[in-house]
């Protein structure tokens, strides 16, 4: 890693490092972060069955469902919505706004970050 200091005409130090360089920090940085919440146990992990699981699912929010063993029907009443509108989040038809999704991940018990796909 090359890293260079600069100071600012205001007097503020500063480093220059590259792109990739950076990206890798902050890397380093999500997964220190996400070592200490499992750590913690504010973060859940999966076993490899549970992995295939997700894996083999249409979407995460029909693994997290089923995981937390509700209905989509006890879902969606949950959250306000329809069970068929539901169905369409799940089987990746419809994304869902924000607010559905944070209330689906509350209810869930999850981040709204696992909810979503690449």
């Amino acid at each position: 890693m090359h890293v260079q200091k600069i100071t600012t005409p205001a007097g503020e130090e500063m480093v220059l490092l590259s792109a990739a360089d950076f990206e890798d920090l902050v890397d380093a940085r999500d997964a220190a972060v996400a070592m200490a919440e499992i750590r913690g146990g504010r973060m859940e992990t999966l076993g490899e069955a549970e992995l295939d699981e997700y894996l083999a699912a249409p979407t995460p929010l029909a693994f997290w469902r089923k995981k937390r063993g509700m209905t989509q029907a006890q879902l969606a009443k949950s959250v306000g919505k329809s069970q068929a509108y539901l169905a369409q989040i799940e089987g990746g038809k419809r994304t869902g706004d924000v607010d559905v999704l944070a209330r689906i991940a509350a209810t869930l018990r999850i981040r709204i970050e696992d909810l979503l796909t690449d």
